[in-house]
């Protein structure tokens, strides 16, 4: 069991009432799941992060259960469409879906409202991978190392910036977050797009931003733009020499994009140990765990009950960022 979900345990709360037992009829059928292909809802666009490695899983999981997997795309409202498509799904394991932060523990407070509960219309299967994010400075600025960015903050308060594909999003939350914990005043400048907010960091325009690891790879492999931390517990395998945001001086800070499989509430418990069982298999294959590790992120796995105290610690942390930085509903 990784750390974060050990300490997630902690907040179990609602975590029973998410994997309620079908009715025995539905049990009684899950002896002979699957009988006919088993499609994955993704809540996002084709080829982005989720997508490429859920498509990935679905390929590992087809031979496993010996039926055709579907991956289907319905993206839209930061993942709202999609998860609420799942949720809505007729709860005998032929459509099961990517459970995401956005739609499962951020959109509950930063949204005014959404049309699902994840805890009562969801089920958790397994978290597949926590993506940490690395927090690079613009080569101009006159920080090497956490502390000297953080005393640089605190000696021009509001005057450093920090970038984000937009409102709500892992690099905004990461950042209100670091400004909270370091008591620091920075601007936030959100981007309609990652792609554009890391443009400008290379070009110094903006001072700071936290990116996936994936995402921030080649710029920091060209001497773009400088790594100063990164947000998981422990050092990613493709950045050895940067330390975490822990290690850096900021104790107790973690910030992750997640994601792992999600089904419909009321699917039958045997059904979502197979796919548990299944899935915590897949992610010791060689092709997926290299896959992990070199877009930056790292593998997770457990149980599903690891997996719903995990969704309610991360959903209970990210409302209090919200709060505690004023970030208006959308």
């Amino acid at each position: 069991m990784n750390a974060y979900a050990k300490r997630a345990l902690a907040a179990v709360g609602l975590a029973g009432a998410l994997l309620i037992q079908a009715a025995p009829s539905l049990a009684q059928q899950a002896g002979d799941w699957p009988g006919k292909p088993v499609t994955i809802v993704i809540p996002y666009a084709p080829g982005g992060f989720a997508d490429t490695r859920m498509r990935l899983i679905a390929a590992k999981l087809e031979p496993r259960l010996k039926q055709t997997v579907i991956v289907e795309n319905r993206a839209g409202a930061g993942g709202v469409v999609g998860t609420n498509f799942i949720a809505r799904a007729k709860p005998d394991g032929y459509t099961i879906g990517a459970g995401n932060l956005a739609p499962l523990s951020v959109n509950p407070t930063l949204m005014q409202s959404i049309p699902y509960d994840p805890a009562k219309d969801l089920a958790p299967v397994i978290l597949i991978e926590n993506s940490p994010l690395v927090l690079s400075v613009s080569n101009a600025v006159k920080a090497s190392s956490l502390r000297e960015l953080i005393a640089l903050a605190k000696a021009e308060p509001g005057k450093l910036t920090f970038g984000s594909s937009g409102v709500g999003g892992a690099h905004h939350l990461s950042g209100e977050m670091f400004a909270e914990q370091a008591h620091i005043d920075i601007t936030h400048v959100p981007y309609k797009g990652g792609n554009l907010a890391s443009t400008d960091l290379m070009g110094g325009h903006i001072t700071m931003m936290f990116e996936m690891g994936y995402a921030a790879l080649p710029a920091i492999q060209g001497n773009k733009v400088r790594p100063i931390a990164v947000t998981a517990a422990r050092r990613l395998a493709v950045l050895p020499d940067v330390p975490t945001m822990a290690e850096a001086g900021l104790p107790g800070y973690e910030s992750y994009n997640w994601q792992g499989i999600v089904a419909p509430a009321d699917t039958p418990r045997p059904i979502i140990d197979r796919l548990n069982k299944e899935l915590n298999e897949i992610l010791k294959d060689p092709e997926v765990a290299k896959a992990i590790a070199d877009s930056g992120s790292q593998s997770a796995g457990g149980t599903p009950e690891e997996f719903a105290a995990f969704i309610e610690s991360e959903t209970a942390k990210w409302a209090q960022v919200i709060k505690e930085a004023r970030i208006a509903p959308q």
